[in-house]
């Protein structure tokens, strides 16, 4: 009798299987293919009709590398279908141009440069409302018109805070609004919104997914109504992701599972020790019993994922040294690469955010975001407290 019982996400990344390829590869090989030739004009209008299987052009998605890669996506967040993008703000501005036009309500911290895009959008004429963490209350009063768009980053770049996803879901569904989720920093290994309620998920899939720091790619995880809505803004757009990328994503995914689970590792063991520190007033990260989303996350997630922020004493200039005086933690933009990376929100992520917007969000100039790497964890805070001594004189 044959086992019915669901596959783990290792085992469901790894076997994932659109075409079998002639010569008995693994996995499917490269087609850094453009165009595809036909024998008759009828075979070429069953598929663009969509009455016939095959494929046409790549820049509309219909190349056999990125259909084998989005399958693959599509399983990573237990949804039906998935789209690949050439970058995660590609993924962002088609999702929001597609279902997002009757209104968008951005609840909670968000990424800088989606707040920037957010801008665009309302110079275009799309209202955008943002509610902050403890103004999620407003929710259903700003969900004013049918169809509108709840959006939402969780945990939040770079304050680690935390939505309540199933919560979020039913209001936008009683008030006929999507929900779509942010899930960059999580990971589909620690957090699945989709089965929490949210009927679209995103990721930059050049942080985790890749994983390397050698690609530049997004991802979006919905329904199939929700795909075929979003895909003809992609295809217009020109935002596909190159095959050659689209392959390096998909091998990425095989290790997935295991790098994050030492991410979470790595980052808990860095957590615990930077709250240790007297020169740090706070450290943001959800794995913390302390903070303030820890017993929601630990109801939504399966694991708490490799980022945290670190408050250093002082202000700009004490952290930026800090920064400066790292020699593990590289100093650089992105993350969820397998080296760990420190950055400072106010000179980069929110950078284009005015002072008050950040003191808004608690984003104080003496903040560094870690992205905690796969390093040993005990070289990492060795490196975290030679960088803070030698800054303090301790």
């Amino acid at each position: 009798m044959k086992d019915s019982s669901p596959l783990g996400d290792a085992t469901r990344i790894i076997h994932n299987r659109r075409h079998v390829d002639a010569q008995g590869s693994p996995y499917s090989p490269l087609y850094n293919t453009t165009t595809y030739r036909f024998d008759r004009t009828s075979d070429l209008l069953d598929v663009i009709g969509g009455q016939g299987e095959g494929n046409l052009y790549t820049r509309w998605g219909s190349n056999p590398t990125i259909q084998e890669l989005e399958q693959g996506l599509a399983q990573l967040e237990s949804a039906e279908a998935a789209l690949a993008f050439g970058s995660g703000m590609a993924a962002i501005s088609a999702t929001l141009l597609a279902l997002g036009r009757q209104g968008i309500v951005c609840v909670g911290d968000l990424y800088g440069g989606t707040q920037e895009l957010l801008k665009q959008l309302q110079m275009l004429g799309i209202p955008v409302t943002v509610l902050l963490k403890e103004q999620q209350v407003e929710l259903a009063q700003a969900l004013t018109t049918p169809d509108m768009l709840v959006y939402c980053e969780t945990p939040a770049n770079p304050t680690l805070s935390i939505l309540d996803i199933r919560e979020l879901a039913t209001v936008a569904h009683a008030h006929g609004a999507r929900l779509v989720v942010d899930n960059t920093f999580a990971t589909p290994i620690n957090q699945q919104p989709l089965v929490l309620g949210a009927d679209a998920v995103l990721h930059s899939a050049s942080k985790y997914l890749g994983g390397h720091s050698d690609i530049t790619a997004g991802a979006l995880m919905t329904s199939d109504a929700c795909m075929r809505m979003v895909a003809p803004w992609r295809k217009n757009l020109g935002q596909i992701i190159a095959p050659e990328v689209a392959a390096l994503l998909a091998r990425s995914l095989r290790t997935l599972p295991l790098r994050v689970r030492q991410h979470n590792d790595n980052a808990l063991a860095v957590a615990q020790a930077m709250k240790a520190h007297p020169r740090i007033r706070r450290v943001l990260y959800p794995g913390l019993p302390e903070c303030a989303g820890h017993a929601l996350a630990s109801r939504q997630m399966n694991g708490f994922g490799g980022m945290l922020s670190i408050e250093v004493d002082g202000g700009f200039e004490e952290a930026a040294a800090v920064a400066d005086n790292l020699q593990l933690f590289l100093l650089a933009t992105s993350l969820g690469g397998v080296e760990s990376l420190v950055s400072q929100p106010c000179a980069t992520s929110h950078f284009a955010l005015s002072v008050e917007e950040r003191q808004q969000r608690g984003i104080s100039d003496g903040l560094l975001r870690l992205s905690v790497g796969l390093e040993n964890a005990d070289d990492l805070i060795r490196d975290l407290e030679q960088a803070l001594a030698r800054v303090f004189g301790e």
